[in-house]
Parts: structure tokens; sequence; C-alpha cells
């Protein structure tokens, strides 16, 4: 490609690297070594000045670009006047105002109230913690193939355990999984796998021990499983006639990802708390967690917050990310992206058998191969890593491509990526 300069990684990139193992823990990983010095919309360069397209977002945070221009212009705004002064000791007006837009741009029309973390896992963590005090229940359900974080609680919830979970036990207790709707593999309904689920949850746990349903609406790290037509609202449902709490993990797929502004408004679902963070403030660390006015409001006053929670510069960051989503409208964005990239990827995999199936909404999209192996994947990823184009894999086998291209890219940058993908699929 005319974008690259030298192989990837570079000679820069490699000194960096060699630097690295005497500085950093060997237990990060990097999925593409090409160490980065700027970026634009749907650009990474790197070091050695290769020009590296970006279909992964930074795992979808970068939804709105990279430095968005109105996400930079706050951030210089709010760093000059001030840093920080902890919100929890002197407040400041951008906290709230996040708090706003966030019961604003949530489902539901009800009254809301919001508290902001650093991280997604800290995020789902407190959902759990005001489950818990509010219901005065202990159980937690969650669902195989999730993902939720790497913190000790969160570890528990989630399902899978290489890299995340492997010798870091003992976890959290009172944490029990059941089947999610995953249409291809299952071949049920949505109301059939919502049933199926609604049983277990009622033998092994017990409606009355349960605090909260936790969910990823699309989940992301388990392969951006899309579950069928009818599920997430059954689950709903049920939670609500037994005072379960329903929490959308919508870490990943917030902020016009999927087309929407959240996940949950596809199919009308509003839950009773929904954790934020990842595309929320343009690319600096922001979480929240939303939710019902009378259950945020239940927890005693210093049982939530945190030394950086709300940071000031965050806040600036996600009320400039926020304008730039509705200014240039990137839910339609998505919604072209998922046009572009699905008929793209469908036309290619009539011409191999490798692909077990194309999915996804809006700018959150996956190629499964049939082999529940991670060889095909990392094949195919490495092969477009080698020409500069970033993509990601994920799934509880490893077998799933997924795309998280920024909402912003040039249609002819996301072609021109496309191009390699296809070309990789087929070699």
């Amino acid at each position: 490609m005319t974008r690259l300069r030298t192989a990837i990684p570079g000679p820069k990139s490699l000194e960096l690297q060699a630097r690295r193992k005497n500085a950093v823990a060997a237990g990060v990983g990097s999925t593409l070594p090409a160490y980065i010095s700027s970026a634009d919309d749907g650009l990474l360069i790197d070091v050695d000045g290769n020009q590296l397209i970006d279909l992964g977002s930074g795992i979808a945070v970068t939804n709105v670009g990279n430095p968005a221009p109105a996400v930079a212009e706050a951030v210089h705004a709010q760093i000059d006047r001030f840093s920080h002064t902890c919100f929890m000791i002197t407040p400041y007006e951008g906290y709230l105002e996040v708090c706003e837009e966030l019961n604003r741009l949530t489902p539901g029309d009800h009254e809301k109230r919001s508290v902001l973390f650093n991280s997604g896992a800290e995020a789902v963590e407190n959902a759990v913690k005001i489950a818990r005090h509010v219901t005065g229940r202990q159980a937690v359900v969650v669902f195989d193939h999730g993902y939720h974080g790497r913190t000790n609680l969160t570890m528990a919830l989630t399902a899978k355990n290489m890299p995340y979970k492997h010798r870091f036990g003992p976890f959290a207790p009172e944490v029990y999984r059941v089947a999610a709707s995953y249409p291809l593999h299952d071949g049920l309904t949505g109301a059939q796998a919502a049933q199926q689920a609604i049983a277990a949850i009622e033998k092994q746990v017990g409606a009355d021990n349960t605090a909260a349903v936790v969910i990823e609406p699309i989940q992301g790290e388990g392969g951006f499983i899309a579950p069928a037509e009818g599920f997430l609202p059954a689950v709903a449902e049920w939670c609500r006639e037994r005072g379960v709490l329903f929490v959308a993990d919508e870490i990943q797929t917030g902020f016009c990802r999927t087309g929407s502004w959240f996940a949950s408004d596809h199919e009308g679902v509003v839950p009773d708390l929904i954790t934020t963070a990842k595309g929320i403030a343009g690319g600096l660390p922001l979480a929240a967690v939303t939710g019902r006015a009378e259950i945020m409001d239940a927890v005693h006053v210093g049982g939530l917050g945190g030394t950086y929670g709300g940071n000031p510069v965050a806040c600036a960051a996600a009320l400039g990310a926020i304008r730039t989503m509705r200014e240039r409208d990137l839910n339609a964005a998505a919604r072209r992206i998922e046009e572009t990239v699905l008929g793209r990827l469908r036309a290619v995999a009539e011409k191999t058998d490798i692909i077990a199936e194309i999915r996804g909404r809006g700018a959150m999209l996956a190629i499964e191969f049939t082999e529940r192996t991670p060889e095909v994947a990392a094949r195919v990823a490495k092969a477009c890593h080698d020409q500069g184009v970033v993509v990601l894999t994920c799934g509880t086998y490893g077998n799933v491509i997924r795309l998280l291209p920024p909402l912003v890219i040039p249609d002819d940058l996301l072609a021109e990526g496309l191009d390699v993908l296809e070309g990789a699929l087929l070699a």
C-alpha cells in the first residue's frame, strides 16, 4: 500500500518495543506493536510514518474522531482553567452537564440520575453495588459469552477464562451464569431463548434472591452477538415483574455505535440501570451509571464516588463528543457504515467457505469463521495488520473478526480498508 513506508512494525517501532520489554509489565499485550505518533479521522500514523487504516477505534472509543476538534477544543479550554478538584470535595458544572446529557439521552422518559466513574468495569461494579443496596438481594445473573471488565467482581461477571480470569481467583461470590441468545448456534427465537434463560434463573437462583440481571444488548468481546428479536424485551419484562433490576451494559454499544444512541433503543428496551464508558468522551477516561431516580437516590450519601470519577477534563471531552454526535448525526453515519460493510462482506462470504456468518448493527460488525478455533481469525487479522489495516479479533473461541471503525471515517478510507480485508479473507 502507498500508505506504508516500512514493514509493520517499522524500525522505530521495533526500537520502542525493545525498550518496552524493560519498562512495561509483560502481562499487558498489544494487538499491533506499531507505535502511534498522531492520528486523523480513520488513520493512525506511527513513528515510522506509516498510515494505518483504523477499523478498531481503540475498541469503540474514538467514535467521534481522533482527535475530534470539539473534544480537543473543550479539553484545551478546561485544562487551562483547572484539571482536578475531586467532585466529592468541591464540585463543578461540567459534571452536572454530563449527567444531564446522560439523563436525556439514555432510554426511557422517566426521571433519572447519573453518577460518573473512570472505566467501564468501575461502572458495572457500581451498578451491581446499587442493585444490591436497593433490592436487599445478593445474586447477580450474567450470560454466556459476556464480558464486563477486569476488576475482581467484573472478572466474576465475565465468561471467558483466558486471558481475563486465568489464575486471578478466587472471584466475588453470588454470580450466576445462564445461556444467552446466540442465533447462529442455538437456533432459537428470542422468546424461546428468553424462556430458557428465565427458567434457568428461577431454578438455579430464584427471583427473590436476584438483585440484578446484567447483560450487554449486543455482546462485545464474546463475539458481537446480537440476540434474536424479542430476547431482551422478554428478559426485561421478567425482571420488572419480579423486582429484579435490569442492567444494560452499553459500554461498547453506546453513543451511536449501533446506529442508535444506545443498542437498547433497537427494541425499545428501557433498563433500570445503564452503564456507559468507551465512546462517551472521545478518548478520555470517563464512565457512568444512569438509572431510575428512585433507585439511584436510594444509596446513602458517600456510598458512591471516587477520587477521579467525573474528572473535569474528561467531562469537558464528553460534552464535546456528545455535541459532535448530534451535529454530525453519527447515528445515521453508523447506519451508512453498516450498509456498506455488510454488503461488501456478504458478497465475500459467497466466495469462500471459511465464513459462518456476517453480522452486526451500525458500525459494530463481525465475521465469525466456521472453525471454532482462533487460527483462521488470527491469520486474517495478521494479513490486514501487515498491510496497515487495524482489525481486532474477539469471541469466546477467538474465531471472530470485529470491525469498529470511527463513525467519521471517510468513505474512501473505509473502502480501502475493506479491500485489504477482502483480500485477506480470500487469500
